[in-house]
């Protein structure tokens, strides 16, 4: 028996020492893998990022600037448009006042007001395009290119609402360097852009930064095209007119604006707009749109939420001008328009640039929500005027307007409920409210303002539109007109004393 079990143990001893010679040798060839729960493992090498290289800014400007002009332009005012004396608030009274009383009798000399701006060649025969505030008041333009040839030009046609100019080279001999039209839409915020121009009268230079916001309305202008590139590429006075490209160097832009009181905020007519513009400008000198007559803003979530609307698709018709093409369609105030002619409207963008495309004339379906019930509606489109300010021109009837923007500078309307809302205004008010305000006028240079409220004139109550622009006409030239002005917002009322015009 004992041999047996000492025979039992012998063999277990045996096996028990074969298992174990056998992991030995599994260990020491790597047979078994290693445990590793109780620790994490290694992560495994990682590659560095990639480096971004920055656009080559150099080759760039060197395929730019050479399409990019200096535009130089004098405007000659004439001694019976100077009218210096007893006029501190002239911008020459200062330079000149002091020499006024010389040479009493004799008839003063043409003065010469000289600016600068921008343009970029656009065809080899000579074309260019550049802002319409840079030639606007213009009597002689001349451009340098960067060699330092300098060409007469002239003005072909111009566009006061989207601030675009399109100039020619008045004798051409040679073919100019032109550059590509890219596309703003396509233009992506970050994007690295560069401004080329003529800053501070300084000659060709370039800035670089990227595309900072898009969409932009600054109220510089006709608010309803307003719809400006903002970038961080510094523009300085005198790179108006100038290319924003992208890194391609196709323009996206055409440097219009800045904002003196910020750090790099320049903005510029998205080139888009200016290509619709164009053929236009070409063939007829200015730009004949379709109009609706009506005042549209996007639907906010208040709006949405106020009239139970689905979405936030549409644009919201605040206010529908008496006599006009909406009016006449039959739209309120309180409309959503979602659609023209079957095709969605998105938001007030995408209105106006339809119906602006539309020639006068063309009869247009809208599809409206009303209600909450959709409604169709035909307009025929009138022709959008625009006067020389590039201020709309047919909001108005045209015996409101009647001298009255000549001699104060201003044009006025009677007080409507669509008025009073617009602008905030008391029921408790009563007065013609000022719609529009010439920037070079007396009534600019006292500081009036759209949506100011008229209620008096010399001292007498002021009762409607028609009133008003009658008794202006039979004031005697070289009087005054006390106005007596109560501003909304700011819920105060004050005193504007306005020379009339002789």
């Amino acid at each position: 028996m004992k041999q047996e079990r000492m025979r039992l143990f012998s063999l277990a001893g045996v096996i028990v020492a074969a298992v174990l010679f056998g992991m030995v040798l599994a260990g020491g060839l790597n047979l078994t893998p290693q445990a590793n729960a109780d620790r994490p493992a290694t992560a495994a090498p990682t590659a560095a990022p990639a480096a971004v290289a920055a656009p080559d800014f150099a080759s760039l400007a060197a395929k730019v600037v050479p399409s990019v002009v200096s535009v130089y332009a004098k405007e000659i005012i004439k001694p019976d448009d100077q009218n210096m004396q007893g006029m501190p608030n002239d911008p020459f009274h200062f330079f000149f006042g002091p020499f006024m009383n010389r040479g009493q009798g004799q008839r003063q000399q043409p003065i010469v007001r000289p600016s600068a701006g921008s343009g970029f060649f656009i065809s080899p025969d000579g074309e260019l395009l550049t802002n319409n505030h840079v030639v606007e008041n213009a009597d002689q333009l001349e451009i340098q290119l960067k060699d330092g040839a300098k060409y007469a030009v002239k003005v072909v046609g111009r566009d006061p609402a989207t601030d675009i100019a399109l100039i020619r080279v008045v004798k051409p001999d040679r073919e100019f360097p032109v550059l590509s039209l890219g596309e703003s839409k396509t233009a992506r915020v970050g994007e690295w852009v560069m401004a080329v121009g003529n800053p501070l009268n300084m000659g060709d230079t370039v800035t670089v930064g990227v595309v900072s916001a898009k969409g932009r309305v600054l109220g510089i202008s006709d608010t309803s095209f307003e719809n400006f590139i903002q970038t961080d590429a510094a523009i300085n006075f005198g790179n108006s007119g100038g290319p924003l490209v992208d890194v391609q160097g196709n323009v996206i832009g055409i440097n219009t604006a800045i904002n003196a009181r910020g750090q790099n905020m320049g903005f510029a007519v998205p080139i888009d707009t200016a290509k619709l513009i164009l053929p236009q400008l070409r063939e007829h000198g200015k730009v004949v749109r379709g109009y609706l007559g009506v005042t549209v803003t996007n639907v906010s979530p208040e709006l949405q939420d106020a009239f139970g609307l689905k979405d936030r698709n549409g644009a919201f018709v605040e206010e529908v001008l008496a006599g006009h093409a909406g009016d006449k369609a039959g739209l309120e105030h309180g409309d959503v328009i979602i659609k023209i002619n079957g095709d969605p409207v998105t938001n007030t963008r995408g209105l106006i640039d339809r119906i602006s495309a539309t020639p006068p004339g063309t009869k247009v379906k809208l599809e409206v929500l009303r209600n909450g019930k959709s409604k169709e509606l035909t307009a025929v489109l009138e022709e959008r005027k625009i006067d020389e300010n590039g201020e709309e021109a047919n909001t108005e009837p045209a015996q409101e307007q009647g001298g009255l923007s000549d001699r104060l500078g201003i044009t006025v309307s009677n007080l409507t409920p669509q008025l009073r809302q617009m602008y905030s205004i008391d029921d408790s008010v009563n007065g013609v409210v000022i719609t529009k305000v010439k920037p070079m006028s007396a009534a600019g240079d006292n500081g009036l303002q759209r949506g100011d409220v008229v209620t008096e004139l010399n001292g007498e109550k002021v009762t409607s539109a028609s009133g008003l622009v009658s008794t202006v006409k039979k004031m005697k030239s070289g009087g005054y007109a006390r106005l007596y002005v109560y501003r909304p917002r700011a819920d105060r009322s004050f005193f504007a004393i306005i020379k009339l015009k002789k």
